[in-house]
């Protein structure tokens, strides 16, 4: 060791050492990181396009896990069907922007699994690839589908997505804390009064008046805060596209809402949720699942976390209450796949995106995610063998005249973001509904307009361009 020591007090063979593991060093990051990196960043850049004779589609999709396995399958079985062709699957973290910059970089995957909240924007930056020919080629159309789900995929009465895994909303609630509240376990409410009456039945309080368990709370989870108007009559853009954010519906939702900060008490709600966390949904610690919440709005896809961690969950599902005159009101949303616009092989994507398309393809995609298919025709085999014990209801709520979808237009996801602040402005009790939505709507309905001149602007140049040729 001493003499190890004498070795690195000389300065020649110090600057020696240094300079030698710099050099590894940069060798390791020129050699294996780099590379690494940039296969991960940048993925079609490495494909090649032929895999054992065939033309290879690369696809990017978001999902993992079980989800991924699910259209492993699928993928599995289109590449066995035929010689032609073969499918490739490679799962994407941050798909939403990943995509953009490969469409930007004109070096797009072949297809990608999106979320419909993603279509009009990407439509509208001109990154989709209209399907409205090759659907009429493969002799796919609109009614073999749910309509509400159809329409998720189109933009400016251009189709640009074709479902694959659709959901729902509806009202799950514990059936064993209604037995223990008096209430009986089979009859869920029917009418918001009845939700607002049962939900202060079945709260609880310790010994230092803190909630131990509450009834109902529109504030948990917190995902569909800026939708709550749809259960009152509300809309967020009407028949011809202006921008209601104001609507009468949306106020008495928020008017709802903050009846209920107030009767439970700000700050009790908020050190009862401040356990609460998005990344407890998919836990044991899930607050639905420790029968901490008795009941709340979730969609298709809780049964699969009810069914991992707590099996022996007493649970029902129902149509969430709404206003007098409206009945199975549902929030819908759907996976979607696209095709990009450069994509090197368009044709021979969509052929695999038909195979998904029909019926017993689709059946075998939502069967093993647990979900239901956004096809009008489903084999009565299909719900005789599905696990989840409600899946029906949640096919007959997307049936609905009542269900309702986000605005499909490119500027979603802003309305979102100051629809959630005016909730939390009235949760907070800092502004009255009217209040919280006359300043979201006023900033929306200008940026809206706003939009609205620029893509004006470029119709009128493509229209120009287009005349000169």
């Amino acid at each position: 060791m001493p003499q190890l020591k004498r070795k690195l007090n000389n300065p020649f063979i110090y600057f020696s050492a240094i300079v030698l593991a710099g050099i590894a060093a940069l060798v390791v990051l020129t050699a294996v990181i780099l590379p690494c990196l940039a296969f991960d960043l940048f993925p079609s850049y490495f494909r090649s396009d032929i895999h054992e004779g065939r033309i290879k589609i690369e696809y990017w999709e978001k999902w993992t896990g079980f989800e991924g396995e699910a259209m492993q399958k699928v993928i599995d079985k289109f590449n066995q069907s035929q010689s032609r062709i073969w499918v490739e699957k490679r799962p994407i973290s941050r798909i939403e922007q990943r995509f953009l910059v490969s469409v930007a970089g004109k070096n797009p995957p072949d297809l990608a699994g999106l979320q419909a909240f993603m279509i009009p924007n990407f439509a509208e930056k001109g990154a989709l690839k209209s399907l409205d020919e090759l659907a009429s080629e493969f002799n796919i159309k609109k009614e073999d589908y749910l309509s509400v789900f159809w329409d998720m995929g189109v933009y400016q009465n251009k189709l640009y997505a074709l479902p694959t895994t659709p959901a729902t909303l509806a009202l799950h609630y514990n059936k064993r804390l209604f037995r223990e509240a008096g209430l009986d376990p089979d009859k869920p409410p029917q009418t918001l009064d009845e939700l607002d009456s049962m939900a202060e039945k079945l709260t609880r309080y310790n010994n230092k008046g803190k909630i131990k368990t509450i009834g109902f709370t529109p504030s948990y989870p917190g995902w569909w805060l800026w939708a709550w108007g749809f259960w009152f009559g509300g809309r967020l853009t009407d028949e011809k596209g202006r921008i209601t954010m104001d609507d009468a519906g949306n106020v008495k939702s928020l008017v709802w809402v903050q009846n209920y900060a107030r009767k439970y008490g700000l700050v009790r709600l908020q050190e009862f949720e401040g356990g609460f966390g998005r990344l407890l949904f998919a836990s044991p610690q899930n607050p639905f699942l420790t029968e901490q919440v008795a009941m709340e709005l979730q969609g298709v896809w809780m049964f699969n976390f009810i069914d991992k961690y707590n099996p022996k969950l007493e649970w029902g599902v129902a149509p969430f209450p709404a206003v007098e005159g409206l009945e199975n009101v549902t929030l819908a949303d759907c996976d979607d796949l696209v095709i990009p616009t450069d994509a090197p092989h368009p044709r021979e994507a969509f052929e695999f995106i038909s195979f998904v398309q029909q019926q017993e393809n689709m059946e075998l995609l939502c069967m093993e995610q647990r979900k239901f298919s956004p096809l009008k025709k489903v084999s009565e085999d299909f719900w005789i063998k599905h696990p989840h014990p409600y899946i029906k209801l949640f096919y007959e709520l997307a049936e609905s005249p009542n269900a309702k979808t986000q605005p499909m237009i490119p500027m979603f996801q802003q309305m979102r973001e100051e629809m959630n602040s005016a909730f939390s402005e009235v949760w907070l009790l800092k502004k009255t509904p009217e209040q919280a939505l006359e300043r979201v709507q006023n900033r929306i309905h200008r940026a809206w307009e706003s939009q609205k001149r620029v893509e004006e602007a470029k119709s009128k140049s493509q229209n120009s361009r287009l005349g000169k040729k």
